[in-house]
C-alpha cells in the first residue's frame, strides 16, 4: 500500500513538472504585451539526412523546454511524433515548436527533407519570416538543398546556413562555402572556423570576435570562450585574422553604412563586433549575403551559437510582412497546416501577422468569403497542445473546430475588416515601389496570367495567394476491403486531402474506382499506412501508374449543332470551336481534379457579372479572340450563364485527352460561334462543348508527354561504371558527373517510368553504398516507340 502511495505521489509530480515545462514555453506567446521584436518565426530546411530534426531537438534541450534529448535513430524526438516517422527515421509532416532563448522567443517549424513531402515545406515557407538551411558539411549543397533554396527565394525568406556534421573526417567548411557560392549563386559570409584536437571537433573560432569557443564535458551545456592572441595561438590567430579581414571586405562592399564607418575611422581594426553584426544583419535581411555557421548537432557542438545567430541575423515579424500592414490593428492570419487529432478534432495552424485571436472568436475567411466559428485555442509543442485564452501578433496559434479553412487561406476578424484592408492595400499598390516590395516571386506567374491586372486584381492575388500545389507524378487505385468501408474510406481520404494538398483524389467513373495521385512511391505508401493505422481500414493500393499528359500536335476547328427533344423540352445549341498547341500556359486547379496548363479565349467579362463569373476570371485568361465582325457580333450578346456553362464544358473536355484519356496541357481553346435556343439547359450546353472539343482534338491529333525527373545518384567510384551503364539503359540524359570526396555524383534527367523500383536496383548495383534523390523536372514528348509501349502498359493492348 505504501509503495502504491509513493508511486501515485511521484506520478503526480511528474505530470506537474511536465505542465510547468509546457507553461514555460507558452507564456511568451500568450502574454498580450510580449515584445514582438523579440520573436523569431523560422523554419529549418535541408536535404534528406542533413540533421534538421537532431538540430531542433538540441535547441529545445539547451533552451530548457525539454529535459532530455531524443535521437532520430531511437525514435524518441519531439518533432517526429508520428508512428511512421519514428519507424522510418525521417520527417514526414512539419511540426511547430516554441522555445525561449536569452529573452527572445523562437517559433520553429521542422520541415521534411524528402522530395515526396515538398508540399509541407512550401506550406511552411509561406508563413515564415526567416529560415535556417542545414547542410551536411561533408556533402555541401545537394539536390534537395537547391529545391528548398528556390522555394525560399520564391517567398523572399531571409536565410542563414548551418554546416552540420563538422565532426566527420571528410567535412570541409571551405569546400562547403565554395559550394554555396557556385551552386546557389549567392555571397556566403563564413562566421566560424572549426577547432580540432587530435582529429576530433571540440569547438569553433568566432571570426567576428576572434574568440575560441570550446565545448567541455557534459551534454554540450558547458562552453568556454577565450580571446585568441598572436603570442599564444600563432597560426590559428593568423587564420582567424585573415578570415576576419575578408569578412569585413565582403561586408563593406555590400553595406554602405559599414563602408562609411570604415572611411571615417580610416582603419579596419577599430570596428567593434556589434557594428559588424549589425552589418551582417542588414545584408541578411536584404538577402544580399547569407551568414554561414558551423557545428555538429549530434556531438552537441555549435547549437547555442546557431541560436544566437538566429536571434542576431534573422528578422522579427516587424521587419517583414509589410503587405499585412493594411489590416492595422485587425486580425490577419494565414493557415499553413491542417491536422486531424483524435481528441481535439480538426486543428488549424495559423500564423498571426497583426491583431490577436481569442478562444471562441468568429473569423472571416477572405479566400472562401465565409465566416467561421473557432473553438478552443492552443499553442503547440509538436503533438502537445496547451489551451490558452488569446494569442498575439507575430506568433503561431492552433485553433479547433474550423470546418472549411484550408492551407493558404487568409483569415481576419470580420468582413468589414477585410474590406477596409483591401481598400487600403489597393490604394498603396498604385505606388510602383510598394507593389514591387510586397509582391513575392511566387505570385508573379499568377499576375502574369492576368495580363495587365488592375490594382484590385493584384490585391486579390496577394491576399489570396496560397501555395502552389505541384503536379502529381504517380497514380494508383485504392480499394477498401469491402463495400461497407467505402463511406469511411471517402471520409478518411477527404481528411487526408485537407491536411496534404499535394494528395489528389479522383473518382474514375468509367472504372468505378477511387484514384490517388501523389508525389512519389513513398508518399502514397505513407498515405496507405496512415489509413490502415489511424482509420483502421485495411485498404489495398493498385499498381503504380505514371501521370502522363497529352498535348496537341497541330490545330483543329469544328462546328457542332444539337437539336433534340429531352423530356418534352427542345434543346438547341450550335457551337464552333478551335484548339491549338500553345507553350507555357498557366495551370488551373479545381476541387479534387487537376488540369494542367490551358488557356481559354472567350469574351471579356463584363463588370456587372455575378460573383461566380468573377471567380472564373482567376482560372482562365478571358479576352476577345476573333477579330472578324461576324464573330464579334455573335459573341457580344453571350449571356453570363451560358458563358459559365461553356467554361464548364471546356474544363471537362481538357481532363480527358483523345489518346489515353490523360489531362491535356499547353492547349489554347478558342470560341468562334455560339447559338442557343430558348429553354436549353446548361448541362446540354456543356455537353455540346465537350463533344465539339473532342472532335477538334481528334482533328488536331495528340501526343503523349511523360514526366521526367532530375535524378542525382551518389555512389562510390568503384561502382560508378555499373550505375552509369544502368542509367543509360533507362533512357537517362547525363547532365554532369562530379567528384565529392571518394564518391561520384551523377546528375541526369531520367523518365519517371524507368525509375519504378529503382531503389532496390541501385542497392544491388552498388552493394548498398549508393543513394539517390529525384524531383520532378518537366513533361517531355515521347518517341513513337516509347509512346506505343506506354499506351500498351496502361491499356493492355
Amino acid at each position: 500500500m505504501a509503495e502504491m502511495r509513493t508511486f501515485c505521489f511521484v506520478n503526480y509530480y511528474r505530470k506537474l513538472l511536465k505542465n510547468v515545462q509546457l507553461r514555460r514555453f507558452c507564456t511568451a506567446e500568450t502574454d498580450s504585451k510580449a515584445n514582438i521584436e523579440k520573436i523569431r518565426n523560422i523554419g529549418i530546411l535541408a536535404h534528406i539526412d542533413a540533421g534538421k530534426t537532431t538540430t531542433t531537438e538540441r535547441m529545445l534541450f539547451y533552451s530548457g523546454t525539454i529535459r532530455s534529448m531524443g535521437e532520430v535513430h531511437h525514435g524518441n524526438t519531439v518533432t517526429d511524433y508520428m508512428e511512421q516517422e519514428r519507424q522510418r527515421g525521417i520527417t514526414i509532416t512539419s511540426a511547430a515548436v516554441s522555445f525561449p532563448w536569452h529573452g527572445n522567443q523562437i517559433n520553429l517549424i521542422d520541415t521534411p527533407g524528402h522530395i515526396d513531402f515538398t508540399m509541407e515545406v512550401e506550406q511552411s515557407l509561406a508563413v515564415l519570416d526567416g529560415a535556417v538551411v542545414v547542410l551536411d558539411a561533408s556533402a555541401g549543397v545537394e539536390a534537395q538543398t537547391l529545391t528548398v533554396w528556390r522555394q525560399a527565394s520564391g517567398h523572399r525568406v531571409p536565410r542563414l546556413l548551418y554546416l552540420n556534421k563538422m565532426d566527420r573526417s571528410d567535412a570541409s567548411a571551405p569546400l562547403c562555402v565554395e559550394s554555396v557560392r557556385d551552386k546557389l549563386q549567392v555571397t556566403p559570409l563564413a562566421l566560424h572556423q572549426p577547432v580540432l584536437y587530435e582529429g576530433r571537433l571540440v569547438g569553433l573560432i568566432d571570426i567576428i570576435t576572434k574568440e575560441e569557443i570550446i565545448w567541455t564535458q557534459g551534454r554540450g551545456q558547458n562552453l568556454t570562450r577565450r580571446k585568441l592572441t598572436e603570442k599564444e595561438d600563432g597560426v590559428r590567430w593568423e587564420a582567424a585574422s585573415a578570415s576576419h579581414t575578408q569578412l569585413i571586405d565582403d561586408l563593406s562592399s555590400l553595406d554602405d553604412t559599414l563602408a562609411d564607418t570604415i572611411i571615417q575611422q580610416e582603419s579596419l581594426d577599430n570596428l567593434n563586433s556589434e557594428e559588424i553584426k549589425a552589418a551582417i544583419r542588414r545584408c541578411t535581411l536584404k538577402m544580399e549575403a547569407f551568414p554561414v555557421l558551423c557545428g555538429s548537432s549530434y556531438k552537441n557542438i555549435g547549437v547555442q551559437t546557431l541560436m544566437d545567430g538566429i536571434v542576431s541575423y534573422l528578422p522579427s515579424p516587424l521587419e517583414c510582412n509589410s503587405l499585412y500592414g493594411c489590416f492595422e490593428g485587425d486580425l490577419a492570419a494565414r493557415a499553413f497546416k491542417v491536422q486531424h487529432d483524435d481528441q481535439r478534432g480538426v486543428l488549424t495552424f495559423l500564423r498571426l501577422y497583426s491583431g490577436e485571436i481569442c478562444k471562441g472568436q468568429k473569423i472571416y475567411n477572405l479566400g472562401q468569403d465565409r465566416t467561421e466559428q473557432t473553438g478552443l485555442l492552443y499553442v503547440a509543442l509538436a503533438d502537445e497542445y496547451k489551451p490558452v485564452e488569446r494569442v498575439g501578433a507575430g506568433s503561431i496559434a492552433v485553433v479547433s473546430a474550423l470546418k472549411a479553412t484550408m492551407t493558404g487561406d487568409l483569415v481576419t476578424s470580420t468582413q468589414a475588416a477585410a474590406n477596409r484592408a483591401k481598400s487600403k492595400l489597393v490604394s498603396s499598390l498604385r505606388e510602383p515601389a510598394f507593389a514591387e516590395r510586397v509582391t513575392p516571386p511566387s505570385a508573379r506567374p499568377r499576375l502574369a496570367a492576368l495580363g495587365e491586372p488592375a490594382a484590385e486584381d493584384t490585391a486579390d492575388v496577394l491576399l489570396g495567394i496560397g501555395t502552389t500545389v505541384p503536379e502529381p507524378v504517380f497514380l494508383c487505385s485504392i480499394e477498401p476491403p469491402s463495400a461497407a468501408f467505402q463511406s469511411a474510406l471517402e471520409t478518411a481520404l477527404d481528411e487526408l486531402r485537407r491536411e496534404d494538398p499535394s494528395l489528389r483524389v479522383i473518382a474514375d467513373d468509367d472504372a468505378g474506382q477511387l484514384v490517388l495521385a501523389g508525389m512519389g512511391e513513398l508518399h502514397l505508401e505513407i498515405i496507405k499506412e496512415r489509413i490502415v493505422r489511424e482509420y483502421k481500414i485495411d485498404v489495398e493500393l493498385g499498381p503504380l501508374q505514371i501521370a502522363y499528359r497529352e498535348a496537341l500536335v497541330g490545330s483543329g476547328k469544328h462546328t457542332l449543332a444539337v437539336d433534340r427533344k429531352i423530356g418534352g423540352a427542345r434543346q438547341q445549341v450550335k457551337v464552333t470551336m478551335s484548339a491549338k498547341n500553345m507553350r507555357g500556359v498557366a495551370a488551373d486547379k479545381r476541387g479534387s481534379e487537376f488540369v494542367a496548363g490551358y488557356r481559354v479565349l472567350l469574351p471579356t467579362l463584363k463588370p456587372n457579372l455575378d460573383l461566380q463569373e468573377k471567380s472564373c476570371k482567376l482560372h482562365y485568361t478571358a479576352r476577345p479572340m476573333d477579330k472578324s465582325a461576324e464573330s464579334a457580333a455573335n459573341l457580344s450578346h453571350l449571356h453570363p450563364r451560358n458563358l459559365a456553362a461553356i467554361r464548364q464544358g471546356v474544363h471537362t473536355a481538357l481532363l480527358h485527352g483523345p489518346k489515353l484519356g490523360c489531362p491535356m496541357v499547353d492547349v489554347q481553346v478558342c470560341l468562334h460561334w455560339f447559338e442557343v435556343g430558348r429553354g436549353t439547359s446548361d448541362s446540354v450546353v456543356s455537353a455540346t462543348v465537350v463533344q465539339c472539343l473532342r472532335k477538334v482534338f481528334e482533328e488536331a491529333e495528340a501526343m503523349l508527354l511523360e514526366p521526367v525527373m532530375l535524378l542525382q545518384v551518389v555512389c562510390p567510384e568503384s561502382h560508378s561504371a555499373r550505375v552509369l551503364a544502368d542509367l543509360t539503359r533507362r533512357r537517362a540524359d547525363i547532365l554532369a558527373i562530379n567528384i565529392r570526396a571518394r564518391n561520384k555524383v551523377i546528375d541526369s534527367i531520367t523518365p519517371l517510368s524507368e525509375l519504378l523500383g529503382y531503389s532496390s536496383t541501385l542497392r544491388s548495383l552498388s552493394s548498398g553504398l549508393a543513394s539517390f534523390t529525384m524531383e520532378f523536372h518537366s513533361n517531355r514528348q515521347m518517341s513513337p516507340h516509347d509512346e506505343e509501349k506506354a499506351v500498351k502498359s496502361v491499356t493492355g493492348f
